[in-house]
């Protein structure tokens, strides 16, 4: 009589519930690293804005004085007096804004008292002729007077270039340009933000190995 032992013939076999655990760590794994890479991408994003995000005076080398307003392209200006402003202000205002490759618009003395331009809390929409340009990423206001100005923001359109809006919420200091110049800072702040996103791609593959 022969006998057979049962147990040395039956194969093991990974049991369902080892299996399942594998596949939720594994993909567990690969969510925490794609949220990783994004959040060091948002952060690489957000860090190239963080030079240009308040208005400041012109250049010593900024002038408009030999600029040829002549051209056929029109822009709006939108634009918008904070709450916190003087009530009225008789105020002398002009806007200059333009490309990054010296297409400029200059737009003297914007001000007039007499039609309640530029009081608290209003908007004022500005028709705006010259040079056409690209598109738009430094605009400069200059304001000579006594009674001070409060801008909550200014907005372009152009016919080349996307709307863009230059917030202030700040009085605009007497008798120089002040604004924002992004054409360069700009494009340096994202070269430096490219040179460096690689390492954080590195920094989070290497968590993601930890895991």
């Amino acid at each position: 009589m022969l006998f057979f032992d049962s147990s040395a013939s039956r194969k093991s076999s990974p049991s369902p519930s080892h299996s399942i655990c594998s596949k939720s760590s594994n993909m567990f794994r690969a969510f925490s690293f794609l949220l990783l890479l994004q959040a060091s991408i948002v952060f690489t994003l957000s860090e190239a804005k963080l030079s240009i995000i308040h208005p400041e005076a012109a250049a010593k080398g900024f002038n408009v004085s030999n600029v040829q307003n002549a051209g056929s392209c029109s822009y709006t200006a939108v634009i918008t007096t904070s709450c916190s402003s003087t009530r009225y202000t008789r105020d002398q205002i002009s806007l200059s804004f333009g490309d990054a490759y010296g297409n400029q618009i200059y737009a003297p003395r914007l001000d007039d008292p007499s039609s309640r331009t530029f009081e608290r809390c209003s908007t004022d929409t500005f028709e705006i002729y010259g040079p056409c340009a690209y598109q738009i990423c430094y605009l400069y206001v200059y304001r000579t007077g006594l009674d001070g100005w409060k801008p909550e923001n200014v907005k372009i359109y152009g016919h080349n270039s996307r709307a863009v809006t230059f917030s202030y919420n700040t009085f605009i200091p007497s008798d120089l340009w002040y604004g924002f110049n992004w054409c360069n800072t700009a494009s340096s702040s994202a070269r430096k933000s490219a040179h460096r996103w690689p390492m954080y791609a590195i920094a989070a593959l290497f968590v993601f190995l930890m895991l």
